[in-house]
């Protein structure tokens, strides 16, 4: 005999105060802690998940100021157990993610079809320059310029100095 998934939902305040018997830097951390124990406790499920709006509840106040209690509700499906906020709209994503997969996985064929048909041979040209490369460039080249620049006043100081070296040597 198959059983259909049992669906159990509940709501609770789950008291969050004792978070604040430790150290102000592991406050939030332990309160999450907390309720993920006190969900297990009362559930009797396997795995805990928090959602991403409790989770953003629970850290609004940093690290250092959880809230004191917070009223969530619990939904335990096969061992794993999902909590949300009270307030929060509770979303099938199973179903549209399978959906959104086969869509992709459906464009990404679609996608490699056409470009093995739309490939032509290589040619030995230069790949585009993006604004990017282009002012890097052109910044290598202005660079240079202003190296080539600086040798060649170096030079012209020391030039005069070899002539009279020079100059000296004849003597």
């Amino acid at each position: 005999m198959v059983m259909a998934e049992e669906k159990l939902e509940r709501i609770y305040t789950v008291p969050l105060g004792k978070a604040y018997g430790y150290n102000r830097l592991r406050r939030t951390p332990r309160a999450v802690k907390i309720l993920r124990e006190f969900i297990v406790k009362h559930m009797k499920g396997e795995e805990v998940l928090l959602s991403g709006k409790l989770n953003e509840y629970l850290w609004e106040r940093s690290i250092q100021k959880p809230p004191r209690r917070v009223k969530v509700r619990a939904i335990k499906q096969s061992g794993k157990v999902n909590v949300y906020l009270t307030d929060e709209k509770i979303e099938e994503k199973k179903k549209e993610t399978a959906v959104k997969k086969e869509e992709k996985t459906a464009e990404k064929e679609d996608a490699a079809k056409d470009s093995k048909s739309k490939e032509a041979p290589k040619s030995d040209a230069k790949p585009k320059e993006t604004p990017k490369t282009a002012d890097r460039t052109n910044a290598v080249k202005e660079h240079a310029k202003t190296e080539e620049k600086k040798s060649e006043k170096e030079s012209k100081k020391t030039e005069p100095a070899k002539k009279q070296e020079t100059k000296d040597e004849k003597k």
